[in-house]
């Protein structure tokens, strides 16, 4: 069943079209992935669908609640953690907690078996001002503080943008575990390498979606020939491996470069056209989400 169901929504911001006819839908209790770079659009799509913004055009209902007219019931099922850190700086990690539970009406000790494990890391700081947490502590709080109030959907706009890897890692980790409780996870994020954590992913760029599937169904629709290329010198490497015929794209991968080729490439003519480069290798690659997503944009 859709709990998430979105319909050819559009907004503008003067000449800047944020978001231009998106659709999609998330199933109740799953982890769907927003991925895409800054100006993608998931942000507007995360403030529209928890009403705080209303759409131009186009439709959006949350658990066959519609965005607008019924923002007041929405509001009590989902939890929402913006991009940047939105808690009160100057209360502490404990007066937060309080507070926004005051808001939703209800206690801390009625919903602290669900955010218990959470809760817990930053629980020896309790008394600690919030502004004054490291980057993961703080997106521990905001965590707790959008499940205070036991939503049913939880919508988190890239809670892993500015920190570590642990505590990156730490993150998902409790993700996965609310996930196993039935609540819906709508989350962003710009980084790829997060995307094969959901279940199902949208790509997206400039307001756009460019492809909706599993991450392996993502993978799967990768129909060209990729290449991993390295030489001595890799940023002439680049330069002139783009001048190949046959050769679609070529980007930083890593360690090495991309290559993404179509039928008009020949393996044995490009190393001939740039064995003046030393120590230059070639050889077939698997892809990953961020070549079909460069493979979409192109097109």
């Amino acid at each position: 069943m859709d709990v998430i169901d979105v319909s050819g929504l559009s907004k503008s911001f003067g000449k800047v079209k944020a978001l231009d006819s998106v659709s999609f839908s998330v199933k109740r209790g799953e982890l769907f992935g927003l991925i895409g770079p800054d100006g993608a659009g998931k942000t507007t799509l995360f403030r529209l669908l928890t009403t705080l913004l209303n759409p131009d055009t186009g439709t959006a209902s949350i658990d066959g609640l519609d965005v607008i007219k019924d923002y007041l019931k929405i509001r009590s099922r989902v939890g929402y953690t913006p991009g940047r850190f939105s808690l009160y700086p100057d209360l502490t990690v404990e007066e937060n907690l309080i507070f926004f539970a005051s808001l939703f009406g209800v206690k801390v000790e009625d919903s602290y078996d669900l955010i218990a494990p959470i809760y817990k890391q930053i629980e020896p700081f309790r008394t600690r001002q919030a502004g004054k947490l490291s980057g993961g502590m703080k997106q521990k709080l905001a965590l707790s503080c959008a499940l205070i109030h036991h939503p049913s959907m939880l919508f988190l706009d890239e809670p892993t943008t500015g920190i570590d890897a642990v505590s990156r890692g730490e993150l998902w980790d409790m993700l996965q575990k609310l996930k196993e409780k039935g609540i819906t996870i709508l989350v962003s994020t710009p980084y790829m390498d997060e995307a094969s954590l959901c279940d199902r992913i949208a790509l997206c760029n400039e307001g756009r979606i460019l492809g909706i599937d599993s991450p392996q169904g993502i993978v799967e629709k990768f129909n060209l020939k990729l290449y991993a290329i390295r030489a001595d010198n890799m940023f002439t490497l680049l330069e002139a491996a783009r001048q190949v015929e046959g050769v679609v794209e070529c980007y930083p991968f890593g360690q090495t470069h991309h290559l993404i080729a179509d039928e008009k490439f020949d393996i044995h003519r490009f190393t001939e056209q740039l064995e003046a480069l030393s120590n230059l290798t070639i050889k077939p690659t698997k892809p990953a989400i961020e070549d079909v997503f460069i493979k979409l944009m192109k097109q």
